[in-house]
Parts: C-alpha cells; sequence; structure tokens
C-alpha cells in the first residue's frame, strides 16, 4: 500500500514549502494538500521535482463549491491549471454544505449539474475527479452526507472518471462499519484518507481497529495511495511508526 504526506496536516512544525524535502526524508513518494492556491504553481512544481515526489490530489479552491450557483465554473478551471501544472491525477470537488436558504434538493442538483460540466471539462486531461462525504460533527451541513450518496453521484456521471474520496475518519465518526464499506465501495473509490477519531490523530490512537480495515484494503486489490490527513500528537517523524505497525 502507498502512503503519502498531506503537508497541510503532517511537518507543520516546518515552512510549508520545507516540508516537501521533510517528507521525502521521511519515506514518503507522494503528497497531498488541499489549497496550492496561495503559491506559484511553478514554485511547487519545482519542489515536487527537487524532493522526487508525486503530487497525489488537490482540492479545488475554497468557496467554489459544487453545491453552489455562483462561483464553481472559476474556481474549477483554476484546480485544473494547478492540477495540470504539478501533474495531480486527483482534484477532490468540494461538494460543500448547504447554502442558506437553499432547499437539500436544489443544492443536490446543483452538485449534479456542476459535476457532470466538471467531467466533461476535465476528460481526457488525466485528471480524474473525486468526491467526499465528510462527518456532520466536524462538517455540519455538509450536501454529501454518506459514502453511498458519493458513490450513487459517481455513478450516475461516470464511475471511470468521477470516483469517491473514502475518508475513514469522516465515515467511522457518522457512518461506522468501515470493512464493509471498504468492500461495497471498491468499484468507486479513487483514493483514502486516514486519521482515527475521536482526536483526529495517527492511527492506532483511537478506536478503528486498522489491522481490519487495511487488510480489507489489502485483499480488495485497490492500487491507488492513501492519504495521511491527521493531526500528529507529537512531532511528525515520531509518529509514523504506526505505517509498519499496522499496515506491514
Amino acid at each position: 500500500m502507498r502512503f503519502d504526506a498531506n503537508l497541510k496536516w503532517l511537518f507543520t512544525e516546518l515552512p510549508f514549502e520545507s516540508r516537501f524535502d521533510a517528507a521525502a526524508a521521511a519515506g514518503f513518494e507522494g503528497v497531498e494538500y488541499p489549497n496550492p492556491y496561495d503559491h506559484d504553481p511553478a514554485v511547487l512544481a519545482g519542489r515536487l521535482r527537487e524532493a522526487g515526489l508525486e503530487q497525489v490530489l488537490i482540492n479545488t479552491p475554497p468557496g467554489a463549491d459544487a453545491c453552489r450557483a455562483d462561483g464553481f465554473r472559476e474556481g474549477f478551471a483554476q484546480a485544473m491549471e494547478y492540477a495540470l501544472a504539478l501533474g495531480s491525477g486527483l482534484v477532490h470537488v468540494r461538494a460543500g454544505a448547504l447554502p442558506e436558504g437553499v432547499s437539500r434538493e436544489r443544492a443536490e442538483a446543483r452538485l449534479v449539474a456542476n459535476l457532470a460540466w466538471a467531467a466533461g471539462q476535465s476528460r481526457g486531461s488525466g485528471v480524474r475527479l473525486v468526491l467526499e462525504a465528510q462527518n456532520h460533527r466536524d462538517s455540519p451541513g455538509c450536501v454529501l452526507r454518506t459514502q453511498a450518496q458519493a458513490a450513487a453521484v459517481a455513478e450516475a456521471l461516470d464511475a471511470d472518471h468521477v470516483g469517491v474520496l473514502f475518508d475513514l475518519y469522516h465515515a467511522q465518526v457518522d457512518e461506522g462499519d468501515l470493512v464493509t464499506k471498504v468492500r461495497e465501495l471498491l468499484p468507486y473509490t479513487f483514493h483514502y484518507q486516514v486519521a482515527d477519531p475521536p482526536g483526529r490523530h495517527e492511527p492506532g490512537t483511537g478506536e478503528i481497529g486498522w489491522r481490519a480495515v487495511f487488510g480489507a484494503i489489502r485483499e480488495s486489490g485497490y492500487r491507488g495511495w492513501i492519504g495521511c490527513e491527521y493531526e500528529p500528537q507529537g512531532r511528525t517523524i515520531d509518529g509514523l511508526g504506526w505505517i509498519e505497525e499496522l499496515a506491514g
């Protein structure tokens, strides 16, 4: 299994542009981070190249939510510009929270319509799109409420080009039954992210039975990346032993 470092969450004891070398030195071969837009894409591409890292995933810009009527297309165009410059194979399209005064049905319809447009814009580029259902404790009002809902949207649009970002932390908080969900969502899962509730720290610090979950992922034949999107309890490097201990 391939684990990548989420540079928003890991190595935060260092300036952002220094985190690339730190991730490479720790043994990571890929990185992700949600918001590259405060940095020149050429600079980020240079840091990736110098550290010998692959860019795995970025998000669409903050505020460019797919459930909204305004701002999405401009934000998605910017995300594609960065994804192509960085060589990122995945763009996480933020679904967003239910806009004030908008019914859930209308917000979900906008989400599907915007994603259909984005899929058409990005098809053939080498960049695939992912959707993430987030838990209601950390992200109240999120339009995508369950992993099954995210998978249904992906299937309705184009399951080869639009898939699920299966965040195991979010899924455990709201739904549980992770091993079953890993198996059921395999045809739609393009990417995983890991953290352990309730504290959102390293795997092994909370309630998830990680050996069983990682075993199910391994047995499924999944070949993509697993993003480390957690808040380390101490220094990042001191807490990475879980990878060998729990994932083998």
